[in-house]
């Protein structure tokens, strides 16, 4: 404003001065009138300009700073990111993970071979520990998560996902940004592509333009990690024996499934969901290497045959699953876990699989985390068959472990919960519950339930507080979304559903606060319950499902 006055201050004598030498052929009153308004005209006009504008004229803003080949980006710059670039593909992580580690390396390989190549394609990448606003807009749950921006364009960016080698994402952004299949003209050509990788696609069609075309099209672009062609030439149908509209799978050069298009019913994501298997094999073994493959491939239904794999009736039982496998291909994925690996502890801990369990055989929703377990124990193809069917056809029970309530879980100040009596100790109307869970064999757990201790000695007086705890490695919960533990929730009094999670520090002071407030806050709104009971309803829902009635 300053800088507007000064200049004000040597523009409007000048036009005095005009006025004063036209003032004798022009009346008062026309005299006043065109000052006021040209005075006006002025100062509107340096209004206008910003105090910046004439130095950005001048001198053009900084490049937006690279690391390897990849824009450092941040909030204050990302706006002018996706303004100066035609496709910006964004990699959000946090710093720490080594997954973010990983991808990053690989991320950045990929911009460094585009660089030249694909200018007009860029790459940046986003530390969202502190970038509070733009994890929020994007909506970042995990990490690292990859978006693809196109023509400056925030809204409704593309997710990037199951993408982790360079050459992977040179195939994903090309696919984005040019055709996303290869036209082959000729059975060479063919050959060629086939025998090139270990996996290729080839959509063999009629013509050229129809709608299973431009759905086989849309799903290349998903599917970066193998090469698509298509052709409609008669003499290359005819030389691998395809007379329909058919998408056929190649490994190692020989043709391992073929999808015939019919009446429009595949959709994108089915065949998406069925091609990636492929990079899989039939049946998988869990390990550290074919964890992250197992989980980039989009089929949300795992079933999972738990057995050493040295056992005498491990080649039969193995045998049954494969079979079962190749009928189930692109619906559920088929994994196994051999019980003599020490490093699938954890594995064997989230099922709940103990040695006398094995062989065990469990299904796992990726989506909802509900666990079914096969009602036979005999691992037969017929079993299978019909566990896999009954579970896709919403028939199959879910399968919730607990530990049995023992006689004392109430006799200590923090009372001992289970699945059994969970949602009947947390959702009632008069007491706010405070559970911690943890997992007993957690060094950060251990020390934290010496605290939780003393939290209870602290309010086991109050007859309005439970402090309570619960072993989520024994025990299922589906009312509550787990998260790393340990972890802790607090359930407020009341008739209306509420669950508070806690973010403060794991200390005795923290702990106590929090509850306080919570309580305080619970008073003096003074809620009433508009459904008539919704806690009590939950407190009577006890769904777990015993071994004996599975029997």
């Amino acid at each position: 404003m300053q800088a507007h006055l000064e200049e004000a201050e040597q523009v409007i004598p000048q036009l005095l001065k005009a006025q004063l030498r036209k003032s004798r052929k022009l009346d008062l009153y026309s005299w006043n009138r065109n000052l006021l308004i040209k005075l006006v005209m002025t100062f509107l006009a340096i209004d206008s300009i910003g105090p910046n504008e004439t130095k950005l004229k001048k001198a053009k803003l900084p490049r937006i700073k690279k690391e390897n080949n990849v824009l450092l980006l941040k909030k204050s710059n990302f706006d002018r990111a996706l303004k100066e670039t035609k496709y910006l593909l964004v990699e959000f992580y946090v710093s720490l993970p080594q997954a973010s580690q990983n991808l990053s390396e690989e991320f950045a390989e990929a911009a460094r071979q585009l660089k030249k190549e694909a200018p007009r394609i860029q790459f940046g990448k986003i530390d969202v520990t502190d970038q509070h606003d733009l994890r929020k807009e994007f909506n970042i749950q995990e990490f690292p998560t990859v978006k693809f921006f196109v023509d400056g364009s925030r809204e409704d960016p593309i997710d990037c996902k199951g993408v982790r080698q360079a050459s992977a994402f040179i195939t994903w952004v090309k696919r984005r940004t040019g055709p996303s299949t290869v036209l082959i003209n000729s059975t060479d050509q063919a050959e060629a592509m086939i025998n090139a990788d270990n996996l290729a696609v080839i959509g063999f069609f009629k013509e050229l333009r129809n709608n299973s075309m431009e759905v086989f099209c849309e799903t290349a672009k998903d599917v970066p990690e193998m090469p698509f062609g298509m052709t409609s030439r008669e003499d290359v149908c005819a030389n691998y024996g395809i007379q329909k509209n058919t998408l056929v799978v190649f490994k190692k050069g020989k043709p391992v499934h073929n999808e015939v298009f019919e009446d429009d019913r595949q959709n994108k994501l089915d065949l998406t969901r069925l091609i990636k298997t492929f990079t899989l094999d039939l049946v998988t073994e869990y390990n550290l290497e074919t964890s992250v493959k197992i989980f980039d491939v989009p089929v949300e239904n795992h079933i999972l045959l738990f057995i050493p794999t040295n056992s005498k009736t491990f080649n039969a039982t193995y045998e049954n699953y494969k079979s079962a496998a190749m009928e189930f291909r692109g619906k559920i994925t088929f994994v196994l876990v051999n019980t003599n690996e020490t490093r699938n502890g954890r594995v064997f801990e989230y099922f709940r699989i103990r040695d006398i369990d094995v062989p065990a055989v469990r299904i796992l929703n990726l989506t909802s985390n509900a666990k079914y377990k096969m009602p036979a124990d005999e691992v037969t193809l017929e079993n299978l068959r019909h566990f896999c069917q009954s579970y896709l056809d919403g028939k199959a029970k879910i399968h919730l472990s607990s530990e049995e309530i023992t006689e004392d879980w109430d006799k200590m100040p923090v009372k001992v919960l289970v699945g059994k009596n969970f949602n009947r100790i947390v959702f009632n109307k008069t007491m706010t519950v405070f559970v911690m869970f943890y997992a007993p064999w957690s060094h950060d757990c251990r020390k934290l339930l010496l605290i939780w201790d003393e939290l209870g000695e602290k309010y086991q007086n109050r007859k309005d507080i439970i402090i309570a705890k619960i072993d989520v490695t024994a025990n299922d919960i589906l009312s509550v979304v787990l998260d790393r533990y340990p972890f802790f929730r607090l359930f407020p009094a009341g008739a209306d559903y509420q669950e508070v999670a806690y973010a403060g520090e794991h200390t005795l002071a923290a702990f106590s606060e929090f509850l306080e407030e919570q309580i305080k806050t619970k008073a003096e709104t003074g809620e009433k319950d508009p459904s008539g009971g919704s806690k009590e309803d939950l407190s009577q829902k006890e769904t777990v499902i015993t071994e004996k009635e599975e029997l």
